[in-house]
């Protein structure tokens, strides 16, 4: 048997062990209740998701954590949680606000932000989505506003080939596959124009001077076939530019960003900002939770990824709707497959192309039942109309029947 004074301190140990593990057992289920979310996506995103939203419906985000106490060798302990993405459905009482006063109050709100220098727009927009989503929300309450949050909830399912084209896609089989026809068309261009001139050059110099003129025009097609293989990022910007002198591309840009304004506007999603720019075509989205959800490390639901995916594939399913290729995608499938990656539970490659697929399906149907306010929306933009003036003609447009 023991000495008395070795069992006493054998108790003591004891003791203190069941007690520290009480404690971080309490300190378990206090962090399963109130572990906060911290996450931190053109797009764009082209299309891109900057500053953008978690896609919660009127509600509150909120993570509820998962614990799990680990007790070593040497009878330490300690907590480790896990924060899944998870979203309260409690919808928080809103005071109507009539149409005259609710654009009044997003456009000075919004413009404040466009105002700001770029590195400090992120952080006011995050600031400002709370207020903008309430002015939305006030407008809603008073049938001011009919477009706004109008999907609260989606629902998935198995989309086959032959339902795109039923729904108006007109070649399937483009979604998802590489598109090099601005690449071509800028390096045949670029090719028929420097011989061209060069021939010119050659036939009206005299002597040397005509043939080295020749030589050295001719010469730019090689440095551009040399660029755009070694370093093609580099041609991107004169790309586009040739590309725009085509009326079909831009109004193809306009189409593909207004897909993703109307889209993320009906998901529940305020809009901070676009640009049809040179190089920089994007939709801008207020939260920057989205952004997060996007490209940080936290797993995200079902319920939460599949309005992600009808924003990436939006701009996809309209130009997909509008013409035989589909140009503005490869931006789209990034930030597409970041989101699917991060699903929880996993998804198989099969499930991950039934989700692209049911996406492009789900926005297509979005867009062409409100179509008047698409192509409404798409025309505001063309012409740089602000965000407000475009939410207006959102509204404004014919409803569906």
């Amino acid at each position: 048997a023991d000495p008395p004074s070795i069992a006493r301190k054998r108790t003591r140990t004891s003791d203190m062990n069941a007690l520290s593990i009480a404690t971080t057992a309490n300190a378990v289920r206090l962090a399963g209740k109130t572990a906060p979310s911290r996450q931190r996506s053109r797009v764009p995103v082209t299309g891109r998701f900057v500053g953008t939203s978690s896609l919660r419906r009127s509600s509150t985000l909120r993570a509820r954590g998962r614990a799990s106490l680990v007790v070593n060798a040497e009878g330490s302990s300690s907590v480790d949680v896990v924060s899944p993405d998870v979203e309260s459905d409690a919808v928080p009482d809103v005071a109507p606000i009539s149409a005259a006063e609710g654009y009044v109050k997003l456009a000075k709100c919004l413009d404040a932000i466009k105002d700001l220098p770029p590195s400090e727009r992120a952080e006011a927009a995050e600031n400002a989505t709370g207020t903008v989503r309430s002015v939305l929300n006030g407008m809603k309450v008073a049938g001011e506003t009919s477009r706004w949050d109008c999907y609260p909830e989606l629902t998935r399912r198995n989309i086959f080939p032959n339902e795109l084209n039923q729904m108006g896609v007109k070649n399937s089989s483009q979604i998802g596959q590489p598109n090099n026809t601005n690449d071509f068309n800028f390096i045949v261009g670029v090719t028929m124009s420097t011989s061209f001139l060069a021939l010119i050059v050659g036939a009206t110099l005299p002597g040397d001077w005509g043939a080295f003129g020749s030589y050295l025009i001719g010469g730019i097609s090689l440095a551009v076939l040399a660029v755009g293989s070694t370093a093609p990022g580099l041609l991107q910007v004169a790309i586009d530019r040739f590309a725009r002198i085509s009326p079909e591309y831009r109004n193809r840009i306009a189409r593909h960003e207004a897909a993703h304004f109307l889209v993320g506007y009906m998901l529940g999603v305020p809009v901070a900002g676009y640009s049809l720019g040179l190089g920089a075509a994007h939709t801008d989205f207020l939260e920057a939770k989205l952004e997060r959800k996007v490209y940080g490390k936290i797993a995200i639901s079902e319920k939460t990824m599949l309005p992600l995916a009808c924003v990436s594939m939006a701009g996809v399913a309209a130009e997909a709707l509008a013409f035989e290729d589909v140009r503005g995608q490869e931006a789209d499938l990034r930030d597409l497959q970041r989101i699917l990656n991060k699903a929880e539970p996993k998804l198989s490659d099969q499930s991950q192309q039934q989700v692209t697929r049911w996406a492009v399906w789900q926005a297509a149907s979005m867009l062409k039942r409100h179509e008047a306010s698409f192509d409404a929306l798409t025309r505001a933009m063309e012409e740089g109309a602000s965000v407000a003036d475009c939410l207006k003609v959102i509204e404004a447009a014919p409803k569906p029947q």
